[in-house]
């Protein structure tokens, strides 16, 4: 669904709109969407700029990042957001942004993609690293047998030479109490 300015000029638009699975591209294979993805929205222009209020709705599926298991993670998000037309003449230029800068977002043309909006969001809302549970022991890293179905097959994990000495002072000093 494409937010078109001069639309938007006339009249606010009202949006309901389901996307299927897989219908919109997150940029990644770790994510999988598996329930539709419900958006309850308003659109306006405001001032010359874009206001996209809503809430959306689903279920995302990602990857543990201790044991590489599946982890279902409901994504309920309330957003209000402003877009402001990229200016057209004006040279990119390194600044500094000021506080009202990083409030707002820039479309070029003649409006933007609700399927973008919507994506920018569900990826906000996801947390950087997913733990299937907190006491997660994770994959081993010399067999790569999932820790918390099996215990590791491999013999004992052998310790770095270089740290011999250092194990030769905690020995001493343990005698020593």
């Amino acid at each position: 669904m494409f937010l078109d300015v001069k639309d938007l000029a006339v009249r606010k638009l009202r949006i309901r709109k389901t996307y299927a699975p897989g219908s919109v591209d997150f940029h990644s294979s770790e994510i999988k969407q598996l329930e539709p993805l419900e958006v309850n929205a308003t659109a306006e222009l405001l001032e010359g700029q874009i206001r996209v209020e809503g809430q959306l709705d689903t279920k995302i599926e990602l990857q543990c990042a201790r044991c590489l298991e599946p982890v279902v993670e409901e994504v309920n998000r309330a957003f209000d957001l402003f877009y402001a037309p990229l200016p057209k003449d004006e040279k990119p230029k390194e600044d500094r942004l000021k506080d009202d800068d990083t409030e707002i977002g820039f479309f070029q043309g003649e409006g933007l993609f609700l399927a973008d909006v919507v994506k920018e969001q569900v990826l906000l809302a996801l947390p950087l690293k997913v733990i299937c549970q907190s006491d997660c022991r994770g994959l081993c890293p010399n067999c790569g047998a999932n820790l918390n179905h099996e215990e590791c097959r491999c013999e004992t994990h052998a310790t770095d030479p270089r740290l011999a000495p250092l194990a030769r002072l905690k020995q001493d000093w343990l005698k020593k109490q």
